[in-house]
């Protein structure tokens, strides 16, 4: 056996109101409304059950617009149509939003010269795509005395690194981390691709 619940017009009429999605055809309970057609022309002011006669001699919805002007807009047309396009602007302009993406690249305060070049490497690999980079020194045990040999470490790269990227935040020690971010520069792999 199932249990329906019904609830009163009241209830269901509130329950609209308070989500985002705009009142539709009996959902508006104002008593009049200033009615825009089809065609985006305006057809002056309605009381609600004509325009809801409008709306239904043509086959499609009544849709309050503006909810807050007085008296409130409303609008006859297709709400299930609307409703796509709006859906299908959406994830337009989510697809064409960028992604800032941070990426990550540890270093050691001892690093050896050729673990620096493969990791400056990545992280040149990461600038070009487009990612900022946050690069972290890791320090251990004694070479917490010695921060210095880090923030070496860390402006060797900024150094090398300056044709490409702009240090966005400068390098700040918390806890047993060193921390500096770096930017890419926009263009500035363009004449390096150029080249070969």
């Amino acid at each position: 056996m199932q249990l329906r619940v019904f609830y009163s017009t009241t209830e269901e009429v509130e329950k609209i109101a308070k989500s985002n999605e705009p009142r539709i055809n009996e959902a508006i309970t104002t008593p009049t409304c200033r009615l825009i057609g089809v065609d985006g022309s305006q057809l002056g002011l309605f009381a609600i059950r004509d325009a809801q006669r409008v709306a239904d001699e043509q086959n499609l919805d009544l849709v309050e617009i503006a909810p807050h002007a007085n008296p409130p807009v409303c609008r006859v047309m297709d709400y299930g149509k609307y409703k796509y396009e709006q859906a299908i602007k959406a994830k337009a302009a989510r697809k064409n939003q960028s992604k800032v993406e941070v990426k990550e690249m540890k270093f050691r305060p001892k690093i050896d010269v050729g673990d620096y070049e493969t990791k400056k490497g990545h992280v040149m690999r990461f600038l070009k795509k487009g990612a900022r980079v946050k690069i972290t020194i890791m320090f251990r045990g004694r070479e917490m005395a010695h921060p210095e040999q880090g923030l070496n470490v860390l402006e060797r790269l900024a150094a090398d690194l300056k044709p490409y990227a702009t240090v966005e935040s400068q390098p700040k020690m918390e806890g047993r981390n060193m921390h500096m971010t770096v930017a890419p520069i926009k263009g500035a792999f363009d004449s390096v691709d150029e080249k070969k």
